[in-house]
């Protein structure tokens, strides 16, 4: 198969959930044979094109800033979505695996697939629905629009969670919606080795408004009257991080925290997980969670809040962490009580992570496409 994936950010020029999921689903099909490319904003320098592990990537335009005052910049998806036409229609693909974030590409996207009779996936990372009024106030409704019309773009999808595919269901009841999850790399993250740098809570993820990262450091308020040299590890760059590092400063929490900024080798990431003892997962919206998934592998237990758009609680059970009512008193109760339970808990994570290894989820979503094919 000539397979195309289209995402504004590119792996590992940029680093987050949706952009490393590509990554390893596309050097994993290239190596089964399939010919795979990537499109997106170039983040790199040297030439716009080039082979790298097998999988092409396409460089359709510079980057630019990706948020605008914490938020999703509407300029950067609209140079996407002007960008992206060109290079898509100027040859045919199988497969065009359109992510649907930040929305306004797919439009474009579409287009090119109609044009060279290529058949269309949408995948799905979230459904906002009703949070676009919170997210962009009196203009929430155009975001609102814009999703049901990317909905139907497609009648074939992914959901990467169970809770995206029932909002996808909800949006477009006629959507043929396929649950394939984000996954792990379970024999690399064995063999890391754990970081001399040791820590009892770790977060590891991009500090924006919606992981709630304020969460976790007031709960640290309370962990603190319980564990005075409590350490508590924040991997990760974002626009939240001086106002974070201010906030855990007026708490007084700051001497218990180390804001470790943007890592940039994933295994010094995996490293620190191993070295510390629980993950916390505060966040109000996250569409699966691959930084959680990846601490239960490396046997940490998950703590994460109890909100309607967290997906991550799909990951948490009584082997794998608790999901805490999402105030500060209550999160740093379940922080305290995974500590106590480290131990016991870190077979029971690395056991159930072992599903989710990236070698299963690229056969199924090579079937996945293979069953369109033969429609």
């Amino acid at each position: 198969m000539k397979i195309a994936f289209v995402y504004d950010a590119v792996y590992p020029y940029r680093v987050g959930g949706v952009e490393k999921r590509i990554a390893e689903l596309s050097q994993r099909l290239a190596r089964r044979g399939h010919e795979v490319h990537i499109f997106g904003l170039m983040a790199w320098e040297g030439p716009s094109s080039f082979t790298r592990e097998g999988v092409h990537y396409h460089g359709v335009g510079k980057t630019c800033p990706f948020y605008t005052e914490g938020r999703r910049s509407i300029r950067e998806a609209l140079y996407l979505a002007v960008k992206v036409f060109s290079p898509l229609v100027s040859e045919p693909f199988d497969i065009i695996d359109c992510q649907n974030f930040p929305y306004l590409h797919c439009f474009p996207v579409a287009l090119a697939a109609k044009m060279r009779k290529s058949h269309l996936v949408v995948t799905w990372h979230e459904v906002w629905g009703n949070y676009w009024s919170e997210y962009l106030g009196t203009f929430g409704f155009f975001g609102r629009m814009i999703e049901w019309l990317t909905s139907r773009l497609s009648d074939k999808a992914i959901a990467v969670s169970k809770a995206t595919r029932t909002d996808l269901h909800t949006l477009n009841t006629h959507m043929d919606v396929t649950l394939i999850p984000n996954g792990i790399d379970i024999n690399h993250i064995k063999d890391v080795q754990p970081s001399e740098i040791r820590s009892d809570i770790i977060y590891s993820g991009r500090l924006i408004r919606e992981k709630n990262i304020d969460l976790l450091i007031e709960s640290l308020v309370f962990v603190k009257e319980e564990l005075p040299t409590v350490r508590c590890i924040i991997a990760g760059d974002g626009p939240e991080n001086s106002r974070l590092q201010n906030r855990a400063q007026d708490l007084g929490v700051s001497d218990n925290i180390r804001f470790m900024g943007f890592v940039r080798d994933h295994d010094d990431v995996l490293a620190l997980l191993k070295s510390s003892r629980v993950f916390a997962s505060p966040s109000v919206r996250e569409g699966f969670g691959i930084a959680p998934l990846e601490a239960i592998a490396c046997g940490l237990p998950v703590v994460t809040g109890d909100a309607r758009k967290n997906a991550v609680r799909e990951l948490v059970n009584n082997r794998t962490g608790i999901i805490s009512h999402p105030s500060p008193e209550k999160f740093a109760e379940s922080i305290i009580l995974c500590m106590q339970r480290n131990d016991e808990m870190r077979e029971g994570c690395i056991s159930f992570a072992a599903d989710y290894d990236w070698d299963v989820i690229t056969e199924n979503l090579e079937s996945f496409y293979l069953d369109i094919l033969r429609g």
